[in-house]
């Protein structure tokens, strides 16, 4: 039999941040939950700021009966001459029966005792208690609270439990708090409780007391008010997903209210503006012919007939944020960029001040812009090669400028935007602005990658330096500890490297700029940033990561390059055979010193097939390719004098110049296919 359940859990106003975070595991916890308990069924989860509730249209009023087996010793060792022994008498007790009552199966093939015991399925009114207990237990917020004297604690105190089988209120408690029939409407009407006597009735009661209780609703409701006064005032309201979310999970009657503020603020930065809306008062910023207008839009959770005053006090308080922020701007940018300030902020304990740290990306960006040169000096025709590297170390130097100011004391998110903004309004060159402004970028794994080789040769310097320093002083993050966000640093640079073709080995690199720190583990650096290729490669066989890797490629770009052939070479049919001949080039070769010199004397060659494969090995190293596919390809056409070379000559001849001679051809192969992959690290 199935009725209708409904759970209320009455709680303080949640903050919509850490419970947003929680959301998705939610209904899993609950699925996870009914399972266990044998009462599986579809069910829908609502919440509102002051409310979480669970709703089954259908719900088993009791467990499915079921059944235990129990199997028993032989019944030949059971029974000895009609009579029990202890194995019987121990089973028999063990199941709760007499000896007479056993009975027999058959299993691996033999006679053993068996008893079937039949469970009648509990009644589920029984067990909400403890399942809803156990639910609130499960749910993880980070931050919890204890109210009163219970012991428990949750995101926020729970104040009511209403749990509803059919037309039955149940009897419970729940977290301390004792089960009835009752809610509250919006607390823009009345404090006072309503009572209702089934959950129709609850929902009914709900709508009548201006409760908008699923969030699919509330969202679509505040979309679709957006859409009417875009239509209505021709602007366009930005629809940010996070802040919607937000709203969404704050609000239980959400009405989208439009406000406005004076046009002289939109003389700061748009960034600040609209940061000053969305962080500190949630509100959507709104722009007019694709520029950032003199409005924002608020969601409002009051029930009125009048929302002026709700509008005018919104206003009002934004009024005095902008007030403040335009102060900030016009100071800083009377005082300008200046770097003297930096001397006296410590970056890390160990790695000097802040402005430690910038002359050391000062030195980075000039070794990153004479490795790619030819690039670097392309992005601007009317700047030479002294003056562009000028212009990169004025950029590096002033780069961390903007956070001694005090706009970004106030926003510190906004940290070398400011600095864009700064640097413009003291007409310094527009290319050192942007690079200012894109110094960490990528910040996140969506973030835009910067926008021009300048900025990113500025954005890697920045990366850079934060990985070698702390390396240098033993912050190497730990597990899923990466106090630091290197592993983020790491994947920032790759993109990049990616993006803009650099020349980048990370070895050299790090090799080259080690002179910068104290000393430290290069290798174990190395390591580090080779491990998150397998992250962001997660869709690549590892093993195709590994052998390029044990080829000893350290360029990113060729990495990746490798990577991506691989990738598809290994899917092709042929590969197997391919695989096969070159495991065996491998194994055979497995003792050779393949960083020697692999001399190979052509007077020493005496059978037709090592001849063949030689002059065939001649044929195919002696070209250059202009790609790395090319480049394998052609090393695969060996396959075939490769397997008439072992099928008709014997490697381990007693003559030792004779022998090494032939290793040395095997081996030169085997090199040869190192140069693109060590093949034989590859599992098919």
């Amino acid at each position: 039999m199935r009725k209708p359940l409904l759970i209320e859990i009455g709680v303080e106003e949640l903050p919509a941040i850490p419970f947003l975070k929680e959301f998705p595991n939610i209904k899993p916890k609950w699925n996870a939950i009914l399972e266990a308990n044998e009462l599986k069924t579809e069910f829908q989860f609502f919440y509102t700021p002051r409310r979480l509730v669970l709703w089954h249209k259908e719900f088993l009023t009791k467990q499915p009966n079921h059944f235990e087996e129990f199997f028993g010793a032989p019944e030949e060792s059971a029974f000895v001459n009609g009579e029990p022994t202890p194995a019987a008498i121990g089973f028999a007790k063990k199941c709760g029966i007499g000896v007479d009552e056993l009975q027999r199966a058959q299993r691996d093939g033999k006679t053993v005792l068996y008893y079937k015991k039949d469970i009648e399925g509990k009644e589920s009114k029984d067990l909400i208690e403890d399942m809803l207990n156990d639910f609130l237990r499960s749910l993880n917020f980070g931050k919890s609270m204890r109210w009163g004297t219970f012991s428990e604690s949750f995101i926020r105190p729970i104040r009511w439990v209403t749990v509803m089988l059919g037309e039955e209120a149940l009897q419970m408690e729940v977290f301390g708090v004792k089960s009835n029939s009752f809610t509250y409407p919006h607390r823009s009407l009345t404090s006072n409780k309503f009572t209702f006597s089934t959950p129709e009735n609850y929902f009914e009661e709900l709508k009548r007391g201006f409760i908008v209780l699923s969030q699919d609703e509330r969202r679509e409701k505040i979309l679709s008010q957006m859409d009417a006064m875009e239509a209505i005032n021709d602007v366009t309201i930005e629809r940010d997903a996070e802040l919607l979310n937000e709203v969404v999970a704050i609000t239980e009657h959400p009405t989208v209210l439009m406000g406005s503020f004076d046009e002289l603020f939109l003389r700061l930065p748009p960034e600040v503006i609209i940061t000053s809306m969305k962080e500190n008062q949630r509100y959507f910023p709104v722009y007019e012919n694709g520029t950032l207008a003199s409005h924002f839009v608020v969601v409002s959770n009051a029930v009125s007939n009048d929302y002026i005053l709700i509008i005018k006090g919104n206003e009002k308080v934004l009024h005095a944020r902008l007030s403040d922020a335009l102060f900030f701007y016009d100071n800083d940018i009377r005082k300008g960029l200046r770097t003297e300030g930096l001397k006296s902020i410590v970056y890390i304990e160990g790695l000097g001040s802040l402005y430690d740290k910038t002359r050391r990306e000062e030195r980075i960006g000039a070794y990153l812009a004479n490795a790619n040169k030819k690039e670097f000096l392309a992005q601007r025709d009317d700047l030479d090669e002294e003056k562009l590297s000028a212009l990169l170390a004025r950029t590096l130097t002033l780069a961390k400028a903007d956070l001694l100011s005090e706009m970004v004391g106030e926003f510190p998110e906004l940290q070398g935007i400011i600095g864009y903004y700064y640097a413009l309004e003291a007409k310094e060159d527009a290319l050192m602005a942007l690079g200012i402004k894109e110094q960490y970028l990528p910040n996140s794994e969506e973030s835009a990658l910067p926008s021009t080789l300048f900025s990113a040769i500025v954005a890697l310097s920045n990366k850079i330096d934060s990985l070698m320093a702390l390396f240098s002083i033993g912050k190497i993050p730990t597990g899923t500890k990466d106090p630091f966000a290197l592993r983020r640093a790491v994947n920032g640079i790759i993109k990049i490297a990616l993006k803009y073709n650099l020349n980048f080995n990370i070895r050299l690199v790090f090799s080259e700029l080690s002179v910068l720190y104290a000393p430290f583990d290069i290798l174990q650096l190395e390591g580090f940033f080779i491990e998150r290729l397998y992250q962001l490669f997660d869709d690549v066989n590892p093993s195709i990561i590994t052998a390029v890797i044990e080829g000893g490629e350290r360029d990113i770009v060729k990495i990746v390059q490798k990577i991506e052939l691989l990738k598809a070479v290994v899917k092709e049919e042929s590969f197997k055979e391919v695989f096969s001949t070159f495991k065996r080039v491998a194994n055979i070769v497995k003792n050779v010193n393949t960083d020697a010199e692999l001399a190979i004397h052509e007077v020493l060659l005496q059978e037709d097939a090592e001849k063949a494969l030689y002059e065939a090995y001649t044929k195919v190293t002696a070209k250059e390719y202009s790609n790395f596919n090319d480049q394998l390809r052609a090393l695969f056409t060996l396959k075939p004098a490769i397997d008439n070379f072992f099928e008709k000559v014997m490697v381990n001849v007693e003559d030792q110049k004779l022998k090494q001679n032939r290793l040395n051809i095997i081996a030169s192969i085997y090199k040869s296919f190192k140069s693109v992959a060590d093949i034989k690290e590859i599992s098919i």
